[in-house]
């Protein structure tokens, strides 16, 4: 389709008219959920936070990566520099962050637990805290001389902290719609778990605003007494927008105001993309939660074992928790150093998807950080999520590790077994406890999915009946420190699939984490390039051993903070080069919950009133919102197209033409010509 007149000259033709035309032409008839939602959740329309403003680093990112892979790739990591800034900031004053790490000491000390909550990428944070950090380092200490004699003085210490997300294990796969937007299921949530009021509780939001985690915190501060001494040293609140902004919401308000919780902002400033909190948000969170959690099981050990034994395990006695925090600045900059590594992978799978092949990521001990990498994948970027078992393969993307079954794989992926939502437990809280008629509808129909049931329906196994990759595909495989090893190892499934990628004549690379570069006659890289001669390989070298090659990494989360903002920056490069980004927009976002109504709306009135002299009202770019999510579901084919573009290209082709625009036409729009590119015309 040509556009021989831009948008610009029609609509200074129509000024006068144009907001006239609008509730005509497109026939504007707003639905009762429309209407309670501008009306009635006020409080979730969020473009006002810090965290969904446009950074101005990467505002013309979807032109810059177009044209040059690698500056979009240095445009994206250089965002993450805004936590170094941070950090350097927080290290003046440590209090808060030690006093959280004693709390955890005395609290397992004293045979109490650690509970973190979070939702979304948080809450994939909390489980990654768990299942990367906490249980694999106890279950390495069993191997230690100590270990009983710390285990008579800890017991059950691997089941003592637990990382739980809003919608528990199943969510892990995809949001589970309606949860978020309830304080209700962070209350239940937590009684289910049997958090008690001696306890420590991190509850960690992006945004500051989380309706499920403030939940969680304030039904904590509740079960404290109300207690400001107790709460202070138990209870903490760890968000990343300034309490300036957040006060307008009642709910945050009731959190920062509250002077029996202890409250750890992060506020590093806009994300790389739009509201994508995954990235700098998350990334913060995890390291300082990590870091913390660090100096907390050195100081339960220092009874226990000598500086040698410490050593050993990775911890350094003299390494204070000021300079644990401004370590994440040398890591910061060892990704940033492999940017042309990165964008060379980045134009390899992007070519991968553009010529309809598959991606599958393969990972053991890296499995929680490539695991949520490509899930988070699916509601940023509007991609179908992973498979289940039996269906049409549609996700773009397939994650497997080290197992030779479902069971054993989730064992490997959460390091205990799966845990679901009791159906019998919830329902009745979400029957007679949620008064808005939406909310409760969805909370009700996701319970449907959130059981212990669910685990069967996913499988990230590797078994000889999947491995069918073929010459369009690619494989990639992310290996930490001590997992080299494996490439050594003929019988290894590490090395099995690496082969079968070479059978295959299917893309490949391999990210290794390490703490030094190895030389191209090093043996294991001359195994990776006999193995797999096409691979892309990228080095990350982290400067995270001492002098006499001792790791300083004990609870390797300086290895999944590198490879994490490393595949956040790939990844979302990948999407922007496939067009599901408009400038640093997240023009594909999928509104499942009432945030991201809000973001989609706000999103819609950006990009609409940039080309109109008459800007559009909010309420009206909310009533098209919903038109076309309803659309969405009924007449087009899940992941095809985001509704946020259908309404840009509705109002204005509406405007442009003076006549109704069809959402089917719009979609045929999309389709031939792209959003970015629509808007350019």
């Amino acid at each position: 389709m040509m556009y021989p007149v831009p948008y610009l000259f029609f609509t200074l033709l129509l000024i006068a008219k144009i907001h006239e035309l609008y509730p005509n032409l497109l026939d504007i008839k707003p639905s009762e959920e429309s209407r309670d939602y501008v009306e009635n959740q006020k409080q979730f329309q969020l473009h006002h936070l810090i965290t969904e403003q446009r950074h101005p680093k990467t505002w013309n990112l979807s032109h810059t990566i177009q044209n040059n892979t690698l500056e979009g790739i240095k445009m994206l990591l250089s965002v993450d520099e805004d936590i170094s800034i941070k950090f350097h900031e927080m290290a003046e004053n440590i209090a808060p962050l030690q006093q959280m790490a004693d709390a955890i000491e005395y609290a397992i000390t004293h045979g109490n637990k650690i509970y973190v909550y979070g939702c979304g990428a948080t809450g994939r944070l909390a489980k990654q805290i768990e299942s990367s950090f906490w249980r694999p380092f106890w279950a390495r200490m069993r191997s230690q001389p100590q270990w009983e004699k710390i285990c008579a003085a800890l017991p059950d210490i691997e089941n003592r902290l637990i990382g739980e997300m809003t919608g528990a294990d199943r969510a892990l796969i995809s949001s589970l719609e309606g949860f978020e937007d309830l304080q209700l299921i962070g209350k239940l949530q937590l009684q289910d778990h049997h958090i008690g009021p001696d306890d420590v509780v991190l509850a960690v939001t992006e945004g500051g605003e989380t309706s499920s985690v403030i939940g969680t915190i304030l039904t904590a501060w509740n079960q404290c007494g109300k207690s400001a001494e107790n709460g202070q040293k138990l209870l903490y609140f760890i968000y990343n927008n300034p309490d300036h902004v957040l006060l307008s919401l009642d709910r945050s308000r009731s959190v920062i105001e509250n002077p029996g919780i202890t409250k750890i902002c992060l506020n590093t400033g806009p994300q790389a993309i739009t509201g994508s909190t995954r990235m700098q948000a998350t990334t913060s969170e995890t390291f300082v939660i990590g870091i913390v959690l660090e100096q907390a099981i050195m100081q339960l050990l220092q009874p226990y074992c000598s500086e040698e034994t410490l050593a050993h395990l990775g911890f350094d006695p003299t390494l204070t928790l000021k300079k644990r925090l401004l370590s994440f600045c040398l890591i910061q900059q060892a990704v940033a150093n492999v940017a042309q590594q990165i964008a060379d992978l980045t134009d390899l799978e992007a070519a991968v998807y553009a010529k309809g092949g598959k991606s599958t990521y393969f990972a053991k001990n890296a499995l929680v950080t490539v695991f949520t990498d490509a899930t988070e994948r699916a509601p940023t970027f509007r991609l179908f999520p992973l498979d289940p078992i039996g269906s049409d393969k549609k996700s773009w993307i397939q994650v497997w590790t080290c197992a030779n079954n479902a069971t054993a794989a989730w064992q490997q992926f959460l390091g205990r077994p799966f845990r679901g939502l009791k159906r019998s437990y919830y329902e009745g809280p979400f029957t007679t406890q949620i008064n808005n008629v939406y909310l409760q509808r969805s909370a009700l129909k996701s319970l449907e999915n959130a059981g212990n049931d669910q685990q069967r329906l996913y499988d990230f196994s590797m078994s000889c009946d999947k491995c069918n990759p073929c010459e369009k595909d690619i494989g990639v495989i992310a290996l930490l420190e001590n997992e080299m090893d494996a490439l050594l190892q003929p019988e290894s499934l590490l090395v099995q699939w690496l082969s079968l990628l070479t059978q295959a004549r299917a893309n490949a690379g391999v990210v290794i984490i390490l703490p030094h570069m190895l030389s191209s006659t090093d043996p294991l890289l001359q195994k990776i390039a006999m193995l797999t001669p096409q691979a892309q390989i990228i080095q990350l070298p982290l400067p995270i051993t001492t002098k006499s090659n001792l790791s300083l990494d004990p609870l390797q989360i300086r290895q999944h903070i590198g490879l994490k903002m490393l595949l956040n920056a790939h990844s979302t490069g990948i999407m922007a080069k496939l067009g599901r980004i408009v400038g640093n927009t997240m023009t594909h976002v999928n509104p499942g919950n009432l945030k991201l109504i809000g973001r989609a709306t706000f999103l819609i009135l950006s990009h609409v009133n940039a080309h109109l002299n008459e800007p559009i009202s909010y309420e009206d770019a909310n009533a098209l919102l919903f038109e076309a999510m309803d659309w969405t579901k009924t007449h087009q084919k899940a992941g095809k197209n985001a509704e946020v573009g259908l309404c840009i290209v509705r109002i204005l082709e509406t405007a442009r033409t003076q006549s109704k625009i069809s959402w089917e036409t719009a979609e045929t729009i999309l389709q031939q010509h792209g959003l970015e590119k629509f808007l350019k015309n």
